[in-house]
């Protein structure tokens, strides 16, 4: 599996997964509060967080007629996307305090470009990384402009069939940039825990052999950690500071507290998949004494036969073992011998 590399921080397949704050809307048009939801995401223990660069007239529009309306249904129902992406949009102007902010902290700040003067404005201010939107993975001359500028292009796959996925990293690759990731992701908002199929992670990795993960927009932590426990190098979810205060994507976005926990829970996670060993650890080297071995369970006189009466299987560990049992019945004690001591080959004859 090709790894990718964002601020100097590998992602990759002997790596700890990647994670991903995703703001998005959640700012509601306060840069404060942008910068609030930021710093927050830094003390989760996020690697990153991820901003949208677009305004409503780059990414759609300003027009009310049927194929311009939200869809039927979704948190967003009886608007026009123009008029949604007016009021979510990041403001150009706020990029470049946010991303200094973010230096500061220590955390990588990049962002999801819309049309190619996202990316030169991205490109400006040397963010470290491009996310591709679901809805915009059929963009191949979008992605063929990321990719070009020889940066991590992270690829969402919420609505690509296999065939959209692979034209988008074969454009990435055909640009000479091999560092590529992908993103199982249902475009539902929350998503249903029964449309997840993070088995496609698995097999997305091994078909793609690229870094591969997970961009999550169900409710709680358990999709998350469960991803991480089955392969996912790349976890992203929205976070805001209160669902209380509404946003655009607040239904759906985690609070601090709970992303702490999240991140918490991946790197436990991480922990106990280990690697493949079956060396014993020290702990283990110590708990075999109370293992199982061959006692005398009853006095046996000198010479006497031993049987399923008078020798058994229990613990601790400090007699023979106990593959040993059948071989010794039949045979006779060397000496006299008393319950409880630990069978030894010296007293078998």
């Amino acid at each position: 599996m090709k790894s990718i590399e964002i601020n100097g921080r590998q992602i990759g397949e002997n790596e700890p997964s990647y994670i991903i704050a995703e703001m998005s809307g959640n700012h509601n048009g306060d840069l404060g509060r942008a910068m609030e939801i930021l710093e927050a995401a830094a003390a989760t223990g996020a690697d990153a967080v991820k901003l949208q660069t677009y305004t409503a007239d780059t990414i759609t529009l300003d027009c009310r007629n049927k194929y311009f309306q939200t869809q039927k249904g979704s948190l967003w129902e009886g608007r026009t996307l123009h008029d949604l992406y007016e009021e979510a949009y990041t403001p150009w102007g706020w990029h470049e305090p946010l991303v200094r902010r973010a230096k500061e902290l220590g955390i990588a700040c990049f962002s999801s470009p819309f049309d190619f003067t996202a990316v030169d404005f991205l490109e400006g201010l040397e963010v470290p990384a491009y996310k591709i939107a679901s809805y915009e993975i059929q963009d191949i001359p979008l992605i063929k402009k990321a990719a070009q500028t020889g940066k991590p292009v992270i690829l969402s796959t919420g609505i690509a069939t296999l065939a959209d996925i692979h034209t988008a990293v074969q454009t990435c690759y055909g640009e000479g940039n091999t560092q590529v990731a992908l993103l199982k992701c249902t475009s539902a908002y929350p998503s249903p825990y029964g449309e997840m199929n993070l088995s496609v992670i698995p097999n997305m990795k091994q078909t793609f052999e690229c870094v591969c993960g997970l961009s999550d927009h169900t409710l709680g932590t358990e999709v998350a950690v469960a991803s991480v426990a089955i392969g996912a190098k790349i976890v992203e979810k929205h976070i805001t500071l209160k669902r209380a205060d509404g946003g655009v994507d607040s239904k759906f976005s985690m609070e601090p507290e709970e992303f702490t926990d999240m991140v918490r829970q991946i790197r436990n996670i991480e922990a106990a998949k280990g690697h493949v060993t079956y060396e014993l650890t020290e702990k283990q080297k110590e708990g075999r004494q109370f293992g199982r071995s061959l006692f005398v369970s009853e006095d046996i006189p000198v010479g006497g036969e031993f049987t399923e009466k008078n020798i058994r299987s229990v613990r601790p560990a400090a007699g023979l073992a106990v593959k040993h049992y059948e071989n010794i019945l039949g045979k006779h004690a060397a000496y006299a011998l008393k319950k409880g001591m630990p069978l030894s080959w010296e007293m078998v004859q």
